[in-house]
């Protein structure tokens, strides 16, 4: 079992592979992981921020990198597990870590940063409160 004391806003999301995520050798495609990334972002911030409610102050997240690192394939069938949290929290950029697993096993790694940014400046504003508070909440 792994370790959650050190990772803040975690959130555990089963994934379920469809036919169109893999390829002619019943792999999943890498494109199929930035979907799932994009998923659980979105779910981390749910809760705490929901996109409506962000968009509605007229500031949008912004991702500008993403790092993924493959060590095993995910196949069509597997029981599939994805975990994301911020790894970390700055006033004005955060970093997001996830992991993808079958049966426990580690299969995928992958790391993402960016910032929040007003929609009318295109430019970058600080962390909203809510979501600082909720990290700071939860530090361990």
């Amino acid at each position: 079992m792994t370790d959650n004391s050190s990772k803040p806003l975690l959130i555990e999301w089963p994934i379920v592979v469809r036919t169109y995520d893999v390829d002619f050798a019943n792999i999943v495609h890498n494109i199929v992981y930035l979907r799932w990334l994009e998923d659980m972002r979105s779910e981390i911030l749910a809760d705490i921020l929901p996109i409506d409610e962000i968009l509605a102050t007229g500031i949008s997240p912004i991702l500008t990198k993403t790092e993924i690192e493959y060590r095993r394939p995910v196949r069509m069938g597997d029981a599939v597990m994805g975990r994301m949290w911020v790894s970390d929290l700055s006033r004005t950029r955060w970093t997001l870590t996830a992991e993808i697993s079958v049966d426990a096993q580690l299969c995928t790694v992958a790391y993402q940063s960016g910032y929040f940014a007003d929609l009318k400046a295109l430019r970058p504003v600080r962390v909203p409160e809510k979501l600082m508070a909720a990290w700071k909440a939860q530090q361990a």
